[in-house]
Order: structure tokens, then C-alpha cells, then sequence
């Protein structure tokens, strides 16, 4: 069974919401299972630590569940045009992964959700995107095959799947958002499984 992580940082809950969407595309293709992860919340303020295991949830992830993976999905929400600090702040201590090159030649796509329509999806998703450049993986977006990419009023880009869920964090997922999620964990999840053939 070849294993694709998930891998995401949620505030509002929408992301977290995409995070299992993204898993359902992985887990409808033949041979391919996603592992769901999180990352803590952090505190710039004191060098106050979270439990090793979150009271509710997805559990946190380590860096044996990056070693260990064929593919990785990160996401993110939007926090001022980039990624939010706790998912950052994990993969700033990857250098062990980097140095080891156990993600080179990996598949890697990215997704994200924010509050403004054009709120900086796109360079969110390139925040997260560079890196996976470092490591070495091959990165995956969504092409305008996919007919939701083209006819999209919420979110979607080609450079990943992407939410927008209002200044109220009150806009569900739509259905074109849901597709879009799907088919990039499928993509993931089949290029993994050649790549592993």
C-alpha cells in the first residue's frame, strides 16, 4: 500500500475541511492510502509546548511521516499572502529530511483557504511550494483538464486547490472547492503509484 501524507495547518476549520477531501481523492485510487496530519499551534510569546497528542482530531505529525511517505499534500491557510507560521515552523526543522534527500523525487502539491476572494491564494500556495523545491520533490498542480478549474466561482487555481470562506469564515466548501481537492489527492495518489511501480 502506498502511503500519501496529508499534511495541514487549519484555523477556521476549512482547511482541515479541504485536508479530507484531498484524502478521500488519495483513498479512491487502487493501492493508496492518506495518512491525515496536523502540526501545533505555536506561541512566539513563551517557549510553551503542546501535548504529543492533540485532545481532538487529526494527530500531530513528525518527520518519520515525512520520511515514510510516497507523496505529500500540504496545506495551509492563507495568513497575509503566505503560509501560516505553525506549518512553517515545522517544516523549518526538516533539515534532517533535506539533508538525508528522502523526499527527492516525490510527488507534492499544495492547497489553501482564505477569507478574501483575493486574499493571496496564489502566493500562499507558492510559499508552500518553494520548500518543496528544496527537497527535491516534483511538484503538482490541477490542469485546465479539469472542467471545475474552468468553471469555478469560488476558489481553485492551477497552482493547487484553494477555498474561499468568507470574511466570516462562513462560506462551506463549494462543489467545484470539493472537486478540485479530490482530484488533487487523486493526482498525487496515481503519479505516486507509477513512481513506485
Amino acid at each position: 500500500m502506498i502511503e500519501i501524507l496529508v499534511l495541514y495547518y487549519s484555523i477556521s476549520g476549512h482547511v482541515l475541511q479541504m485536508a479530507e477531501h484531498v484524502a478521500r481523492g488519495v483513498g479512491g485510487i487502487d493501492g493508496c492510502s492518506p495518512k491525515i496530519r496536523t502540526v501545533p499551534a505555536i506561541s512566539s510569546v513563551c517557549e510553551a509546548t503542546k501535548d504529543k497528542i492533540p485532545s481532538h482530531g487529526h494527530l500531530f505529525a513528525d518527520n518519520n511521516d515525512l520520511k515514510n511517505c510516497a507523496g505529500l499534500v500540504l496545506g495551509s491557510p492563507t495568513c497575509f499572502g503566505n503560509m501560516a507560521s505553525p506549518l512553517k515552523y515545522f517544516i523549518d526543522q526538516t533539515s534532517d529530511i533535506w539533508l538525508s534527500g528522502h523526499l527527492i523525487g516525490k510527488p507534492a502539491a499544495v492547497f489553501t483557504s482564505s477569507g478574501s476572494l483575493h486574499g493571496g491564494q496564489e502566493s500562499t500556495l507558492l510559499s508552500m511550494i518553494l520548500p518543496l523545491i528544496h527537497h527535491g520533490m516534483i511538484l503538482m498542480g490541477i490542469p485546465y483538464s479539469e472542467q471545475a478549474l474552468m468553471t469555478t466561482r469560488e476558489g481553485g487555481t492551477p497552482y493547487g486547490a484553494s477555498h474561499f470562506s468568507g470574511s466570516n469564515n462562513d462560506h462551506p466548501l463549494g462543489k467545484n472547492e470539493i472537486q478540485l481537492c479530490s482530484t488533487l489527492g487523486q493526482r498525487i495518489a496515481k503519479t505516486a503509484k507509477i513512481l513506485n511501480a
